[in-house]
């Protein structure tokens, strides 16, 4: 609809003339300056899309700001749905700064350059909107990007040495796996590479020197996706890389002498790094040295003759780049005297004349559209610095802003019926569409009568803008949110790919990942040092081991097709565990007392959760029509891992049990939609619903946000904090009693004796780890009665512990939302400097800072020296101590960006969303637990925009070695979705000791943690099968693969035949491993050769993956991942994906043990039935090589010829049938 729409504005007069104006005007004709006003700023982005919609050249938009920029481009995408829209980007590094800039931004930067080269146009020319200060920041010159392009096409002659090495040059990084922009991984025939331009890595494939396949890969998964004909490999960085040896010399050639000795230091190091080719934060900073003597280049040189340049209040624009200026130039002059920087340092941004007057500019040939409302302004001369220039006025159409409704859908529906009875013509543009289109056909119907049909004029489209307006001589009204309810909502209109969800075994390699010297526990054998990978051969057959070291030097050699038998050990507390020896029962000791232990903690848990699974809940009712529209109303794109939780949170809803779920999603990754929308499910079965928080300013948070989504719906909610007077409160406890109340979000205050609830269906819990030993009492005396969901970022260990061991159920949100950037996180001293840098950075972007500090008696003198650090800032304190209403006057006035700077203690780790903050520094960081530092991280990183953390230490202060480890881990995990991880570290870091109390954390401590939850794993699994839980397979968890009989148990342990020595057997103080599920003893040379996969790690990784494999689909799924990763197979791994595929039919048929002799193969089974001896006898009855007994097969190997494996792979896909 608002396609049709905008081509309808553009045929109005005044747009059809200046669109053909435009386009009948040479491409080396001189500048042409177009005024289009007066125009109001709601009709600025339908104006750009009406006229773009008319043209075959590129448009370049240049705004004010960031935030005007993204608003923009939403906008665009909405009236251009086909359209390319870009964004090209403000870097997110100071000049001077010595720091990277993000890869999204580079992307975005580097993907116009291409655009306006015209090397990636589809169908129409590209749009590009840009912030003032973006055009300020140099960039590569059209001919430098040109060179720094290649462009490969699908079996062209390429030479892969010579690329590899042009791409080297560049900038490109060689790794082992590529995983960020700028990896370039070579492996054979194949090289994977990740252009800093492309969303996605790319796989080039040769045969000979032709490139025989390209393809697109996932890096998480490192599996390919898309096969594609061409592509295109830009450069690593906005300047000429391959200018090295120049710049060298040029930064060598300044005088460093006047630096003070520790900025010498850096200067030194930063130029060591560079000059061995190092991937560093100094790049950009050194950037300026790589460019030419003859001017700074800018975007506007990359525009084809007869591009449009469209720009609004230019007299706005002027101010923002004369203050960036101003800003930069008092940065240098401050970093001059504080002997920082040395003297001659090339400016790193142009100047505002440069950009209007000088060869940046390339004026001849641009169509130049002003859309000011600054008639005075001689625009002329503010774009040529003086130069003639034809200036040509054209009067828009009226465009008038519309009336605002503030969320009064009375009065916005009447408005809308009677305007629609008097023939105007209205649109509404908003997430709310099928809600709001009932609304008007509710009220028109029922003043016109039943048989009248809304009229033609009036349409809703599903979507969002930033502002409506209205065009009187069209008789025309754009309705959005911003006139509706008061606020603007954005969705993002550009396609981008699904990230790919992480598997349960990704998921839980952090208690698996392997390094030499890590303790491990082997499940069997007990506490080991790993030593690393090795390959052995015996009796002519070679394989690859784990080797794990034990007391008084005995080691013990793991086969790599059971490393899911050795996790990393994690025990009860910091002291390193105690090896054990072999041959000797102390392991069989420890596990039988740990095993006593566990299954009386077992009882206990399991009590509560029985008495939840016999009581009788609500079993809510299946989603409406109001759920759906609630749903689809959602302004941005459900994450995989969002719609799958709520999947389980309905099941259980609707199920007669009472829900228990934990669903654990990393800050800001959607846990309140979440909670939402499972609230509103229960209001629409006719229950109450609590949300129970930990702090007064998440529960003010949650009232916005719930309020804001439920608007459109005869919903009320309501809120119990320190932010309600007493006689408010007292008001709002009356009405919950009553049951007038549908939604209620409190505080503990909640939990108060005199809140009683008339029919209270759902309790949701925010943070649960937050509230005190009475308040989690309160709370589990409740769960027994009604649907509970908790929700957390960071699970606590007894709450993780619950759930790994399957007594609560648990949804995991790791899946970031689009547009997510990793936060930057820096570990590092106290310093002025570095404060005052940080928060001018932020605000330079137009963002706000948070500055935590959590000692309220000092709060204040650490803001008045702030203020003095930066004396434009405007700060503000917040603290728990505050007047409640002074407090939430500080936080709403935060939140609106009355404040740049935040001081405050940790009262905002919980709640407050300011999507514009996007700087926290947290002032002794060493001083928080690990869980509170992530929390409060997760504050900031909630845009589109990079987002910094600055965890800062007191040099002069002591910090202990477990401090030490918290900051290193919040630092290493900056990953997005680190939240499960985080917890599994802390857990570490702590021991699992205070789990579940010092009574267990002996037992923890002599068997380690992994070990410990499995063993508590299944007695919980048996105990609740009704089942002892019996000593003999208590190693194992509850199968989750096809190995089990009929009754769902795992299949009796094999016992091996006594037979001669086999390529199985290593003597003299080393065993090798028999897994319990079943023995195979084959004559295979079976491993992952070190010039197939050269990295331990990579290697390392393969192998777990591959214990893991027990069926055949998911061993398919393997060989085809390494043929795609890795290239063929060599004849040894060929072999191990063998091993594999026998162990999964095997495990599938209930097989005891594949066993090897000189003369044959022995299959042994636990029974074999009538059935079975009958089918075999029909596949393979006439075959001379194979006996058929009642519990053993027999392979002849003589009369096999060597096709042994084929056999025994058709015998065993027959038994399993």
């Amino acid at each position: 609809m608002l396609t049709e729409l905008c081509a309808r504005l553009a045929k109005l007069p005044a747009l059809d003339a200046l669109a053909g104006a435009i386009s009948a005007r040479p491409a080396n004709q001189q500048a042409t300056l177009y005024r289009l006003s007066p125009l109001i700023g709601a009709a600025r982005p339908p104006i750009v899309a009406a006229l773009a919609s008319r043209l075959s050249t590129p448009l370049l938009y240049i705004v004010s700001s960031t935030a005007a920029a993204l608003r923009t481009v939403d906008d665009l995408q909405m009236w251009l749905p086909q359209r390319c829209v870009l964004h090209f980007a403000i870097s997110d590094t100071l000049p001077y700064e010595q720091m990277a800039p993000s890869p999204e931004i580079l992307r975005q930067r580097l993907q116009v350059l291409h655009a306006l080269a015209g090397t990636t146009w589809l169908d129409a020319p590209p749009i590009v909107v840009v912030a003032m200060r973006a055009l300020q920041q140099p960039t590569l010159k059209p001919e430098e990007l040109a060179t720094a392009t290649t462009r490969l096409r699908l079996h062209s002659n390429t030479p892969q040495n010579n690329l590899v090495r042009t791409w080297l040059a560049q900038g490109y990084q060689p790794v082992a796996i590529v995983q960020q922009p700028a990896d370039l991984a070579r492996r054979g025939g194949i090289v994977d590479i990740w252009p800093p331009a492309d969303e996605q890595p790319l796989r080039i494939e040769w045969f000979g020197d032709e490139i025989d396949s390209l393809r697109r890969f996932e890096p998480g998964t490192q599996r390919s996706e898309q096969r594609i004909e061409t592509a295109l490999i830009g450069p690593v960085y906005e300047f000429p890389y391959w200018q090295h040896d120049k710049a060298l010399e040029r930064i060598t050639a300044l005088d460093v002498r006047t630096l003070r000795p520790e900025a010498q230091a850096s200067w030194r190091a930063a130029l060591e790094r560079m000059a061995a080719g190092e991937h560093t934060d100094s790049w950009s900073f050194f950037a300026p040295f790589y460019r030419t003597e003859d001017g700074l280049p800018s975007l506007l040189q990359h525009l084809p003759a007869g591009s449009v340049v469209a720009f609004d209040e230019a007299l706005l624009l002027s101010q923002v780049a004369h203050e960036w200026q101003d800003r930069s130039e008092d940065q240098y002059n401050q970093l001059i005297d504080g002997s920082e920087l040395p003297r001659g340092f090339p400016r790193p941004y142009l100047r505002w004349e440069e950009l209007i007057g000088s060869s940046s500019t390339p004026a001849a040939g641009l169509a130049l559209l002003d859309l000011s409302n600054n008639a005075e302004l001689d625009v002329a001369r503010w774009i040529t610095g003086g130069a003639p220039l034809d200036v040509r006025a054209y009067a828009t159409p009226g465009f008038q802003p519309e009336e605002l409704f503030g969320g009064q859908l009375k009065r916005l529906v009447q408005a809308v019926v009677e305007r629609l009875r008097g023939g105007e013509e209205v649109v509404m543009v908003t997430p709310q569409a099928a809600r709001l289109q009932e609304l008007v056909s509710e009220t028109y119907h029922a003043s016109n009568g039943k048989g009248n049909t809304l009229p033609a004029g009036f349409t809703v489209v599903h979507g969002a803008l930033s502002e409506g307006w209205h065009l009187p001589d069209q008789r025309l009204i754009l309705y959005t949110d911003s006139e509706i309810f008061g606020w603007q909502q954005h969705r993002s209109q550009v396609s981008r790919r699904a990230r790919k969800q992480r598997t349960e075994n990704e998921r839980a390699a952090f208690l698996r990942g392997l390094k030499p010297g890590d303790y491990v526990v082997h499940i069997e054998h007990g506490i080991a040092v790993y030593e690393g990978l090795l390959r052995r051969t015996v009796a002519d057959i070679e394989r690859e081991y784990l080797s794990l070291r034990y007391a008084a030097g005995d080691r013990l050699y793991v086969p790599v097709d059971q490393v899911d038998r050795v996790a990393r050990y994690i025990g009860a507390g910091d002291a390193a565990p105690q090896l054990t020896r072999l041959g000797t029962q102390e392991w069989e000791r420890a596990k039988r007392k740990a095993r006593a232990a566990v299954r009386d903690l077992a009882d206990d848990l399991l009590e509560i959760y029985a008495r939840r699974q016999t009581q009788t809940g609500h079993a809510f009712e299946p989603d409406n029509e109001w759920q759906r529209e609630l749903e689809n109303a959602f302004p941005y794109v459900e994450t995989a891992d969002q719609l799958q939780a709520l999947g389980e949170i309905k099941h259980d809803m609707e199920s007669p049990h009472p829900m228990d779920r934990l669903i654990c999603g990393d800050v800001g990754f959607g846990k309140t939609e979440v909670a939402l929308r499972a609230a509103f499910k229960a209001v629409q079965s006719g229950r109450q619903v609590a949300v129970l928080v930990p702090t007064t300013v998440l529960a003010q948070q949650h009232y916005n946000t719930f309020r804001q989504r439920m608007a459109a719906f005869p919903l009320n909610i309501e809120m119990l904090s320190r932010f309600r007077t007493p006689k408010e409160q007292d008001a709002i406890v009356e009405r919950t009693t009553r049951g007038e109340i549908d939604i209620l979000i409190g505080t503990h205050r909640l939990l108060s004796k005199d809140v009683r609830f008339k029919d209270l269906g759902l309790l949701i819990v925010d943070e649960e780890q937050r509230f005190g030993v009475r308040h989690k009492e309160q709370l589990k005396q409740m769960r027994a009665a009604v649907d509970v969901l908790t929700l957390t970022a960071t699970p606590i260990p007894r709450t993780l512990h619950m759930t790994l061991a399957g007594i609560r159920d648990m949804s995991l949100i790791n899946t970031p939302p689009e547009d997510r950037i990793p936060i930057k996180t820096y570990v590092v001293p106290y310093d002025d400097t570095l404060v005052r840098e940080s928060i001018e950075r932020e605000l330079g972007r137009g963002g706000q800072v948070y500055f935590v500090h959590n000692r309220v008696q000092s709060i204040y003198h650490i803001a008045n020296k702030l203020q003095k650090l930066v004396p434009d800032a405007e700060i503000g304190v917040a603290h728990g101590q505050m007047d409640e209403r002074e407090l939430e006057q500080m936080m709403m006035s935060f939140f609106k960006g009355e404040y740049d700077v935040l001081v405050c203690t940790t009262i905002i780790e919980n709640g407050l969303d300011v999507p514009n903050a996007n700087t926290l520094i947290i002032d002794e960081a060493p001083n928080y637990g690990l869980a509170q530092l992530y929390q409060l991280r997760g504050r900031v990183g909630r845009a589109t925009n990079r987002a910094y953390a600055y965890l800062l230490y007191r040099q002069d202060k002591p910090m202990t070695e477990e401090a030490q480890q918290r900051l290193q881990v919040i630092q290493e995990a900056t990953e997005l979705g680190a939240g499960f991880r985080i917890a599994m570290r802390d857990l570490e870091i702590r021991g699992a000791g205070n789990l579940l109390g010092a009574e267990q954390s002996g037992h923890i401590a002599a068997v380690g943690f992994d070990l410990y939850s499995r063993l508590l794993e299944q007695a919980v699994h048996q105990l609740k099968a009704g089942k002892s839980f019996d000593d003999e397979d208590a190693d194992t968890p509850p199968p989750a693969d096809p190995a089990t009989d009929a009754n769902g148990e795992p299949p009796p342990r094999a016992t091996r035949p006594k037979r001669g020595k086999t390529a199985a057997d290593i003597v003299v103080n080393e065993k090798i491993l028999v897994s319990p599920l079943v023995t195979l003893d084959l004559p295979l040379t079976a491993y992952l050769p070190e010039d197939y996969i050269d990295d331990d790690t990579v290697r390392l990784g393969v192998y777990q993956r591959m214990a893991e494999a027990n069926t055949p689909p998911e061993v398919q799924a393997l060989r085809q991942e390494l043929r795609d990763r890795f290239g063929e197979l060599p004849e040894p791994a060929a072999n191990l994906l063998t091993w594999l595929l026998i162990k999964a039919l095997a495990l599938h048929a209930g097989i005891n043990s594949v066993i090897t002799t000189d003369e044959e193969f022995i299959v042994r089974l636990p029974t074999m039935d009538t059935q079975g001896r009958e089918r075999i006898k029909r596949r393979f009855g006439r075959d001379k090589a194979l006996r058929v007994g009642p519990q053993f097969l027999r392979l002849d190997r003589r009369e096999l010829n060597g096709n042994w494996a084929d056999k025994l792979i058709g015998v065993l896909d027959v038994l399993g049938r």
